[in-house]
This record gives C-alpha cells, sequence and structure tokens, in this order.
C-alpha cells in the first residue's frame, strides 16, 4: 500500500538535495526487521527507493512551488511514511521535520475541496486552481489552531527562550515560530539542511554566528533562539513589517525583496499569492499560533 501511495504522488521533480536518503530507508528497513511481522515486512521490502527519494523530492519542490493546491496529493504519502520514519533514530529528525508539514497539507487538501480551477480552453494545456487570498488563509488556520493545546516541549522552552528574543529587541512572543518549524523539538532536519528548533539554513546559521561543524550549533536551542532572533530583528529593519518579515524567514529576503520590486508594492496582502506555496501558509500560521499562545496580533507586537 505505501509503495502505491507514494507511486501516486509523482509529480515534477526538482534536484535532488544532498541527503543519505538510502541510508534513511536501510535505517527503517532495519527497524522494520526488528519490530514487523513477516506480511508487513514484505510490503517495505516491496517500496522502491526511487520512489521514496521522488517523495521527498516533490514534498521539497511543491513546498517551494506556486500553489498551493498543489501540495494537496502528497497527504497520504506523507501520512503513511512520517510515522515508519519516527520509528529510528537516523530516520527520526526527518519525521520530526515532515510531521511539522502535515498541517499544509491538510489546509491544502481543504483548499482543493473549495477552489475550483478554471475552466479548460480548448487547445490549452489546463490551469491550476488559483492560490486562496491570504484573508481565507488567515480565517481557515485561525479556525484549525484554535483548540491545539501547547506542544509538550513548549512547556520546557517557551520561559526560557523568551528573554534571548527580548534581548535582541525582538519581540518575545515570536518564539512561538518554534512551535510552526519544529513544535519545539531541536532534533527536526529538513531534506534541504534547515535544521534545529528554528530551522535556519547551514549559510543563514553561519551568518549570525554559529558553528555547523565539528559540532551542529543549530542543535543549541538557547544559541539557536538567539541567531534566530538576531535574524528576524535584521529582517524587520529591512521589510519594516512582521508578515514581510515572516515571509522572508522562510522564503528568503531575496525572494520578498524580487516580489516587492516586480509589483512594485511594500505589502504582504499585494505578494501573498505569488509567495512559495509554503510561504503562503507559514506566515498565517505563525499569526495564528501566536493569536492562540498569547492572545496577540501580529499587527499588533
Amino acid at each position: 500500500m505505501l509503495a502505491v501511495i507514494l507511486a501516486g504522488t509523482g509529480l515534477a521533480s526538482a534536484q535532488d538535495n544532498q541527503i543519505q536518503l538510502d541510508n534513511l530507508l536501510q535505517s527503517a528497513e532495519q527497524w522494520a526487521k526488528d519490530n514487523l511481522n513477516d506480511d508487513a515486512l514484505n510490503v517495505l521490502q516491496s517500496i522502491d527507493r526511487e520512489q521514496v527519494k521522488q517523495f521527498f523530492t516533490n514534498v521539497q519542490h511543491q513546498l517551494r512551488g506556486n500553489y498551493v493546491v498543489e501540495l494537496a496529493p502528497l497527504k497520504e504519502a506523507a501520512k503513511t511514511l512520517q510515522p515508519l520514519l519516527e520509528k529510528h533514530q537516523e530516520t527520526l529528525p526527518y519525521a520530526i521535520w515532515l510531521k511539522t508539514r502535515l498541517d499544509y497539507l491538510d489546509v491544502a487538501d481543504q483548499f482543493r475541496l473549495t477552489i475550483v480551477a478554471p475552466k479548460p480552453e480548448p487547445g490549452q494545456p489546463p490551469q491550476p486552481a488559483p492560490n486562496p487570498p491570504p484573508q481565507k488563509e488567515r480565517e481557515l488556520w485561525i479556525e484549525k489552531i484554535s483548540a491545539r493545546p501547547w506542544p509538550e516541549n513548549a512547556k520546557s522552552y517557551v520561559a526560557r527562550l523568551k528573554p534571548i528574543f527580548t534581548a535582541q529587541k525582538v519581540p518575545p512572543e515570536l518564539v512561538w515560530l518554534a512551535e510552526v518549524e519544529s513544535s519545539f523539538d531541536p532534533r527536526a532536519r529538513s531534506p534541504a539542511g534547515a535544521t534545529g528548533m528554528f530551522q535556519l539554513m547551514p549559510e543563514t546559521a553561519k551568518r549570525f554566528g554559529l558553528r555547523v561543524f565539528p559540532f551542529d550549533q543549530r542543535l543549541n536551542e538557547e544559541l539557536s533562539a538567539e541567531a534566530a532572533s538576531r535574524y528576524l530583528r535584521f529582517l524587520y529593519g529591512r521589510f519594516k513589517d512582521w508578515r514581510l518579515t515572516l515571509a522572508a524567514y522562510n522564503a528568503g529576503e531575496g525572494t520578498v525583496e524580487n516580489l516587492l520590486k516586480r509589483n512594485k508594492t511594500r505589502t504582504f496582502e499585494a505578494i501573498a499569492t505569488r509567495l512559495p506555496a509554503e510561504t503562503q501558509m507559514y506566515v498565517p500560521k505563525v499569526e495564528a499560533t501566536i493569536l492562540r499562545r498569547e492572545g496577540v496580533k501580529l499587527s499588533d507586537l
């Protein structure tokens, strides 16, 4: 069944990331040999490694793609694969990363049911479903987050990390980025190489004073929080708006700046539906999370 689901996610491919996914699958298989019965083991052994590698490539590709609804077909494969990866130490960091992105796939699937693609024109390729407007995104995320309890790990981190944000003259409420990025789990690692509670890429981490070798300081929650808050302070100084700041934190400052210039604007609303699909959902998810945890609107920070 897993092989069938993975095969069903054969979307447009992107360049493979430099992640040892073969080793990742070997670890999953070893766990299965130790824990699964013969029938389940036979299913796992029938999985095509290339299909699994393609799945991770497709997730990254669609998160960076243009259309939110195009993430929806990845939902079932992600929900099937994530618990398997979670069972073994070597695959756990990727499972943590994938688990925090399941929300995006759920929301994309909800929008798939309500957003109709344009009617095909004769002789023209089918057009994708348009992106939801930012206000609709905010409403759906507020509803989705409204009853969600604190992540278990947050209880030991929030009070300890907030002063780090305050020391950098950044609103301490932004500590809740860690819930959206990693559910406050410093072990999280993305297939693209972002690591730690605040999912810093290697170059960003080094830019703001962290080492990634021989010991990766992104795994240290205090150092990671300091680098993340410094980066947020820098971005806010550049964009003067928290929504644009969060968009740049997720998609990169160059992506946001280029869209603002191309559209001759300085507002998030004007570029929201043109941002990468993940970023279109990331910003309102952070907004909804801060509202849920702190009772504060992003605009009031």
